[in-house]
Formats: structure tokens, C-alpha cells, sequence
């Protein structure tokens, strides 16, 4: 018995006793026409995602270059940071050091004074605008924040109801200690003292302040103590 069995690409006659060994063929062909469509798609695919890392890292160079130089440690990482910086800040002022693990968002907007110093880890959020003074030391893992979530609706998402945005200046000669948190709007007169882990709210403080706790208080005025302790050395001379 003869017949006609068709492919991809011929048409031929088959009997019984070849008819199987035809089928493979054909079946052989088709996957192998499907491996060539799956490797045309993975190319296509490559492709895509290549040109969209291109654009990208073009549209975005500061933060893959941060995130590369945060990597580098010891005082040639200082280095590339602090030219980074340089580059990419409101301002910068000379002898200021960037340990590593820095992140800096919306830099444009962040001025940062002579002779600081920031700590490892330390996240900056400048997008309403973050002002350190001269001599400003922060310490490892603080986070520091000029933005915040708007949530005054409760029947809308938050994620869809924007941001707000409020400036933070921090005085010179201050200290904010190790994993400190400082809200938008904080405002520090000079030479205060943040204790580590503080959650320090948008308010605006003395000069000399110590501050602590979550919510952060006034503990204390540094001013004070030198002023109570020279009294106490006049009344025993």
C-alpha cells in the first residue's frame, strides 16, 4: 500500500514498511525547528536586555559608579569617593573622608562642609535638600532623611499618594552617633551630640544639645555641663 506523506519541506510517497521510520524524520525536523526558534527568541531577548543595562548605566552613571567606588576600601576608596562627590554634589568642602558602604541619593542637592567625616554605611536622602556644616562627624549606619511618604488618606495606597519633602541642616561641630536616624525637617544648632540609635524628629535644636531615645529628647546641654563645672572648680579654688 502506497501513500503520501508530508513534511516541513517534502512530500513524498511511503509504505508500510517505511512509514515509521518517515514520521521520525518529520518529528526530527520540527524540533529541531523549535530549538532554532527558541535560539532566535534567547538572542532577540540578550539583546533587549543588553541595550536596556546600556541606557541605564548611561542615564544612571552616579550610582553605578558610587556603588562601585563604596567598594573600595582604605584611603585610595577615599579618594575616589571624595572625587566622585566632588563632581556630583551641591558642594564639597576640602579634607572631608567617605568611608565605605556611602549611599547618596539625589546628590545635587546635598552640601556637605570642610573636614566632615562619613561614617561606613551611612545613608543619605537629600532629595528636600541635607546641609553639614564644617567638621560634622557621622558615625556608622546613620540615616539621614529629607523625604517621607505622604498618608493623610487611609483610603488610598500609600505608595500612591506621593512624597513631601522638608530640608535638613545639621550645625557645625556636631556628632550624630551610630545608627541615629534623622527625620525630615530636623534642624541642629552647633556642636550637638546625637547618642547612637536616637530617632531624631523634625524639630530644631539648641546649639550643644544632647540628644537620645526614640523619639529623641534633650538630655542635656553641653555648654552646661563646661559652665557648671567651672563654677564648681572657682567655688573650691
Amino acid at each position: 500500500m502506497r501513500g503520501w506523506l508530508e513534511g516541513d519541506t517534502f512530500r513524498f510517497p511511503v509504505d508500510k514498511v517505511n512509514k515509521e521510520v518517515t514520521r521520525r524524520l518529520i518529528r526530527s525536523q520540527a524540533t529541531c525547528r523549535r530549538r532554532q526558534d527558541k535560539t532566535g527568541l534567547f538572542a532577540m531577548g540578550f539583546a533587549r536586555t543588553t541595550k536596556e543595562i546600556w541606557w541605564d548605566i548611561r542615564g544612571h552613571k552616579f550610582f553605578y559608579w558610587q556603588g562601585l567606588y563604596s567598594l573600595i576600601p582604605s584611603l585610595i576608596g577615599q579618594k575616589f569617593r571624595y572625587r566622585l562627590y566632588r563632581k556630583s554634589l551641591k558642594s564639597l568642602g576640602e579634607g572631608t573622608h567617605f568611608h565605605e558602604g556611602v549611599y547618596i541619593r539625589n546628590p545635587q542637592k546635598l552640601s556637605i562642609g570642610r573636614r566632615c567625616h562619613i561614617g561606613y554605611h551611612v545613608r543619605i536622602q537629600a532629595g528636600g535638600g541635607v546641609t553639614l556644616a564644617d567638621n560634622v562627624i557621622i558615625a556608622p549606619g546613620v540615616s539621614i532623611w529629607s523625604s517621607n511618604h505622604v498618608f493623610a488618606d487611609y483610603e488610598m495606597p500609600i505608595q500612591d499618594q506621593g512624597h513631601e519633602f522638608k530640608e535638613v541642616i545639621i550645625g557645625e561641630d556636631c556628632w550624630i552617633g551610630s545608627n541615629a536616624f534623622i527625620m525630615p525637617g530636623t534642624e541642629m544648632g552647633r556642636g550637638c551630640i546625637v547618642s547612637a540609635g536616637a530617632v531624631v524628629g523634625g524639630k530644631k535644636y539648641k546649639e550643644f544639645s544632647i540628644l537620645a531615645g526614640n523619639p529623641a529628647r534633650v538630655i542635656g546641654f553641653r555648654n552646661l555641663r563646661k559652665e557648671a563645672a567651672d563654677a564648681a572648680a572657682k567655688k573650691d579654688a
